[in-house]
C-alpha cells in the first residue's frame, strides 16, 4: 500500500519495515572468578578500585538470519592504598539472535549496539551474583553506552588506519 501526502496524493513509497530482532538463547561461554584476596589471606577494610574492560565480538551463525554476539568483560578490583589485587573476574558472555529486516549496512551497528544492550542485563546479574558469592558485596555494573563505545572504536581503527598510511 502506497502512502499518501497530507495533500491527499499519493508519494508512492511504501513504509518502511521494521527491523525484528529475537533473542534465540543466552549463555555464558567462559568464566572466571579469582578471590586473590582469600588466597592471599588479606583481611579487614579495603578501598576497591574497579576497572572494567568491554569487548564486544558479532558473527554469522551458519543458520539463515542468526548471529552470536558476545560481551567479554574483565572487572579488575585493586585497593586503593596498596594497589594490591583483590580478585579477577573474566566473563564471555553471548547471545544468539534471529535478525531480519535490516539493510547490510545497517548490520554492524545493529550486531554491536542493540544485541548486546537486550543481553547486558543478564550479564549485570550474574556480575553481581559472582561477586556476591565470591565473598564481596555485590557488584552493580553501570549500564555500558553501547553506542559510545562503537564510536570509539571506529574512531580508534580510523586512528589506526591513518598512522598506518603514514607510515608507509
Amino acid at each position: 500500500m502506497a502512502e499518501t501526502a497530507e495533500n491527499g496524493a499519493d508519494t508512492g513509497a511504501t513504509p518502511p519495515v521494521q527491523p525484528k530482532l529475537s533473542v534465540l538463547g543466552q549463555f555464558i561461554r567462559d568464566m572466571s572468578f579469582e578471590n586473590i584476596a582469600a588466597q592471599k589471606g588479606v583481611s579487614g577494610e579495603t578501598q576497591p578500585d574497579i576497572q572494567v574492560q568491554v569487548n564486544l565480538d558479532a558473527r554469522k551463525r551458519p543458520q539463515d538470519k542468526q548471529y552470536e554476539v558476545s560481551i567479554k568483560l574483565t572487572i579488575n578490583a585493586k585497593n586503593k592504598a596498596n594497589d594490591a589485587a583483590i580478585f579477577l573476574l573474566e566473563i564471555d558472555y553471548a547471545g544468539i539472535f534471529a535478525i531480519d529486516n535490516v539493510p547490510d549496512q545497517q548490520m554492524h551497528p545493529f550486531l554491536l549496539i542493540e544485541c548486546p544492550r537486550m543481553i547486558f542485563p543478564f550479564l549485570r546479574r550474574i556480575v553481581s551474583d559472582v561477586t556476591r558469592d565470591g565473598g564481596f558485596p555485590p557488584l552493580n555494573l553501570e549500564t555500558i553506552d553501547f553506542v559510545a563505545l562503537y564510536r570509539n572504536e571506529l574512531a580508534r581503527r580510523l586512528e589506526e588506519q591513518k598512522a598506518q598510511s603514514t607510515v608507509v
